[in-house]
C-alpha cells in the first residue's frame, strides 16, 4: 500500500524558469572564488566536476577537502530573497490537498530554505515531514545512501513511496529501492515510471501508481476529497 508522496523541492515544486536555482548557482561559484581562491573559470570547472562526480558541490568539497565548514557553505549559497523568484501557487495547493498520502520534502538544501519555499508557495500545511541535507549527514542525492537514510527516517519500505523529481538521475537510486518514480518537466523518461509535463500533472501520475498497486482504499479517498 502506498503511504508517502515524496517531493524534491527546487525546480520540482516550482518551475525551473523561476531562476532561483540559477541564482544559487551564481552563489556557489562565488563561494568557490571567495572562500577557495578559484578564478571564475576554475570555479565553473570545479562545480561541473563536483556535480558529475558527487551530485552537489557541497558533497564534493567535503569529500576532497578537510577545511570546509558545511554550515558556512549552506548559509552562503542560500542567502537569497526567495520572494523575488517564487510566490503563491493556489493550484498546487489544491492539487496536493486532493492526494491522501503523507507528503514529504526530500531535498539537498537546508530545512530553513525548504520551509521558506513551501511557505511562499502557500503549501507548507501540506507537508508534515521534511528531510534535508543535514538529516542525511550532508550526503545528497543521487548518493544511494541518502535514499536509504530517508526511508529509514520514514520507517518505510520503498514500495510504500512515490518520489517526484525534476532529475531522472535523482530518481534512479529510488527506483532501485522499489520506490515509484515521477519525473517532472523532462524528456529523460526511459528509466522512470511516469513522466509529467509539470507539477500539476503529478496527481494523474499518482492515481495511475495507486491503480497499478490495486490500492482501492486510497483510490476511494482521492474520490472523496475531490
Amino acid at each position: 500500500m502506498l503511504k508517502y508522496l515524496i517531493f524534491d523541492l527546487d525546480e520540482t515544486l516550482y518551475p525551473r524558469n523561476a531562476g532561483l536555482m540559477q541564482q544559487i548557482g551564481v552563489l556557489i561559484n562565488r563561494y568557490l572564488i571567495e572562500r577557495l581562491g578559484c578564478t571564475e573559470a576554475q570555479a565553473a570547472e570545479l562545480r561541473a566536476r563536483y556535480y558529475c562526480e558527487y551530485g552537489t558541490s557541497l558533497r564534493g568539497l567535503m569529500a576532497e577537502r578537510s577545511d570546509i565548514d558545511p554550515e558556512d557553505y549552506l548559509r552562503f549559497v542560500h542567502d537569497i530573497r526567495l520572494q523575488d523568484y517564487i510566490g503563491p501557487n493556489p493550484e498546487l495547493a489544491e492539487m496536493l490537498r486532493t492526494i491522501p498520502l503523507t507528503k514529504v520534502i526530500f531535498t539537498n538544501s537546508t530545512a530553513e530554505h525548504a520551509k521558506k519555499v513551501v511557505e511562499l508557495l502557500g503549501v507548507a500545511d501540506q507537508f508534515s515531514i521534511l528531510v534535508d541535507v543535514r538529516a542525511m549527514d550532508y550526503r545528497s542525492k543521487p548518493d544511494a545512501g541518502a535514499y536509504q537514510r530517508m526511508l529509514d527516517m520514514l520507517q518505510a519500505k520503498g514500495s510504500e513511496c512515490i518520489l517526484v523529481e525534476d532529475s531522472a538521475r535523482n530518481l534512479r537510486p529510488a527506483k532501485a529501492l522499489g520506490v515509484q518514480t515521477i519525473l517532472v518537466d523532462s524528456a529523460d523518461c526511459d528509466e522512470v515510471d511516469y513522466c509529467v509535463r509539470d507539477i500539476l500533472a503529478v496527481k494523474e501520475a499518482v492515481e495511475k501508481a495507486i491503480g497499478r498497486w490495486g490500492d482501492s482504499n486510497t483510490r476511494q479517498a482521492i474520490g472523496d476529497m475531490q
